[in-house]
């Protein structure tokens, strides 16, 4: 079935008022932290693919968004980069969720963003969340931090899970914000989650990032906290303790990054806002290096 620009696999399931839960790359899934969350409550509740976009090369350049090419029981497999809806069902609390892996559109953006709208209103769903990441001057040997913003009943629910700082920034953003408009024109409501990552690590899979997210989803949704598992995120930080212990340089940077932490969160109530700690180029270069350098946007 089609409906605006995705083709929908038919017959439709019967969805009551579903949790859309979105994540979006590559603009805000550094460390893949919000691809690793919708994967992880994709695997606990079964979830099935409802729907991708029916074209598309109306949306993506392929030049910076690469097909992909793999063998599967001995048979080549053509892949081409989609934006892809999953649905499921929550036996335990009754609820539907839609979860939407969407990529940041080259071309057409205004009509991408109302087709994804144009998808959920058809659902009727009665939440829209965007998950993700970004980098943050932030140290990894502190609670990473997550900002957002969510309602009434959820906020007391994850209630020292999420930062109270809010985002003062000014700037260039994804066109998929537009959808968030479009919702909340249609009286949505529209929540967020955002991991703040240690910028001078840049892993390709931040899972301490994933972790954090995935404990709120579970707080706000009411979903297993057993399903935020920290241990493979502990072993990367602790790979990268051992890597930096006997440079003094890159201490120092930690320390003051960590002095950054504690004033900022000291400060929340007041709402008082710290300048960032800047990193040394040879500092940020040498601790990409040990950590890996991030993904080219092809591979995302």
């Amino acid at each position: 079935m089609r409906i605006s620009e995705f083709e929908l696999k038919d017959p439709l399931p019967e969805l009551k008022r579903p949790i859309a839960i979105a994540m979006l790359r590559p603009w805000i899934d550094v460390g893949r932290v919000g691809t690793l969350s919708l994967n992880i409550l994709q695997r606990h509740l079964g979830a099935q693919e409802l729907g991708r976009l029916a074209e598309p090369g109306k949306f993506f350049d392929f030049t910076r968004y690469r097909p992909r090419m793999r063998t599967v029981d001995g048979q080549r497999v053509f892949t081409t980069p989609n934006s892809i809806i999953h649905y499921a069902h929550d036996d335990a609390t009754d609820r539907d969720y839609l979860f939407l892996h969407v990529r940041e559109p080259h071309n057409f953006g205004e009509t991408y963003c109302n087709a994804i709208s144009e998808v959920l209103s058809h659902f009727d769903i009665r939440e829209y969340c965007r998950i993700g990441g970004m980098y943050d001057s932030v140290p990894h040997t502190r609670p990473l931090l997550v900002t957002g913003t969510m309602s009434d009943e959820q906020a007391a629910k994850a209630r020292g899970l999420v930062s109270q700082r809010r985002s003062t920034y000014q700037g260039p953003t994804s066109i998929v914000n537009m959808v968030t408009d479009l919702l909340v024109d249609k009286e949505v409501v529209t929540t967020s989650l955002m991991a703040h990552l240690p910028q001078y690590m840049q892993l390709d899979e931040d899972h301490m990032g994933s972790a954090r997210i995935v404990e709120i989803l579970c707080a706000m949704y009411d979903l297993p906290l057993s399903l935020s598992d920290t241990a493979r995120g502990e072993r990367q930080y602790e790979d990268v303790n051992r890597a930096v212990e006997g440079n003094p340089e890159v201490r120092s940077l930690i320390t003051r990054l960590e002095s950054y932490y504690d004033r900022v969160l000291a400060s929340e109530e007041e709402e008082e806002e710290e300048p960032a700690v800047e990193l040394a180029p040879d500092l940020e270069q040498f601790l990409r290096e040990v950590t890996g350098e991030g993904e080219d946007e092809e591979d995302r």
